[in-house]
Parts: structure tokens; C-alpha cells; sequence
């Protein structure tokens, strides 16, 4: 029996329909929200969709691929696999898929990174070179300033200080604007929240 079948909230059944996971076999926070007739599931149904599909500045495409990122950083393959879905219905390429997966682990490690670095505050670390091979931010088949934003969004979700930093500079420089940036980050901290239901 599908996790559809076993949920009676006709809201969340369609938050379901929304995301294209029919089979999704429900966690035990969704069973706790059901079961106590939240009014959160209707607010995380209409907060998902207008990230996925109202953004007034980030198009389909680039709304599922920033929330492709945010579940691949999660660690969801449920979602994953939704989401790479619906990126390539909006027209996404395997190259572009790809990326999003190399920017989102790239993002990791330099997350982990800078952030020691941030912390200890010591000259010698400040110092060091990174080491570290990034060469698919010389020219990304998403665009520099995408790619920039999608690196921007995962660090912010990661607490990276000086990467979110950096990262939302280099959006501004390649043209973007501060409403976009908004938007992305929201995009990533709903789905983030959306994780912790469904996970």
C-alpha cells in the first residue's frame, strides 16, 4: 500500500501529487502532523509551491534545479530523483543535472573548509593554499552567476560564514540582484524544512 493510501489529509495527499513522490512511504514527523490535524501542512504545502513555482525571479528551471541542490545536500534521494525529474521536463540537461550534483559536493568540501578557517582566525591557516581542484567554476554549463547563486544557496544552508559571503558578492558582480538572492535562499531554506517533514 502506497504512503498515499495510508494518509487521510487530502492537503498533504496533494503536497504528494505536487512533488511527483505518489509512493512516499510517510516518516514519522508526517505521521505525528496528521495525526494532530496540523495547520503546518497547509502552510508547507502553499510556502512549497510558491518556491517551486510562483518566484517572481527565478524561472521553473532554475527553481527546481536550486531545489535539486538543496536535496541533493540533504541527502533525500527521494527528492533527488523528483526533483532531476521536473528540471528536465523544464528543459534541464544531463550536463546541468550534473552539475548541480558537482556544485552541491564541491560546495561541501569548501564548506567544511572556510569554515575551520573562519573559526580559528590564525594566520597560518589563513595562509595555506586551499588545495583545492575547482575547475568546474571556471566557466559552468549553468552560467557563472546560476552557478554562483546555486553555490550561494547551499552554503547558506550548510552555515558557511565566509563562503555565503563570497558566494553572494560574486552573484551581484555576474549581473544578479538582491531580490534574486532572496528568493534563492528562501527556495532552499522551505525545501530544507520540507526535508525535515518528509525525511
Amino acid at each position: 500500500m502506497s504512503g498515499v493510501a495510508t494518509i487521510s489529509n487530502e492537503t498533504f495527499q496533494n503536497l504528494l501529487i505536487d512533488l511527483n513522490i505518489p509512493d512516499y512511504e510517510p516518516s514519522a514527523n508526517v505521521l505525528v502532523l496528521v495525526a494532530g490535524e496540523s495547520r503546518f501542512i497547509k502552510d508547507l504545502k502553499i510556502n512549497v509551491g510558491n518556491v517551486l513555482n510562483n518566484s517572481q525571479q527565478l524561472n521553473r528551471k532554475e527553481a527546481v534545479l536550486l531545489a535539486l541542490a538543496v536535496a541533493v545536500n540533504e541527502r533525500f534521494p527521494l527528492l533527488q530523483e523528483s526533483f532531476a525529474g521536473m528540471a528536465r521536463e523544464a528543459g534541464a540537461t544531463d550536463a546541468e543535472i550534473a552539475e548541480i550534483v558537482a556544485c552541491t559536493s564541491l560546495m561541501n568540501t569548501n564548506n567544511v573548509f572556510y569554515r575551520f578557517r573562519h573559526f580559528m582566525k590564525k594566520d597560518f591557516y589563513d595562509n595555506q593554499p586551499a588545495g583545492i581542484k575547482m575547475s568546474i567554476m571556471a566557466s559552468p554549463v549553468l552560467g557563472k552567476e546560476f552557478f554562483e547563486l546555486v553555490s550561494l544557496v547551499v552554503s547558506s544552508i550548510n552555515g558557511c560564514e565566509m563562503c555565503v559571503s563570497s558566494h553572494e558578492r560574486s552573484v551581484l558582480q555576474h549581473g544578479s540582484s538582491e531580490s534574486r538572492v532572496m528568493e534563492g535562499v528562501k527556495l532552499g531554506a522551505v525545501v530544507k524544512g520540507l526535508i525535515a517533514v518528509l525525511a
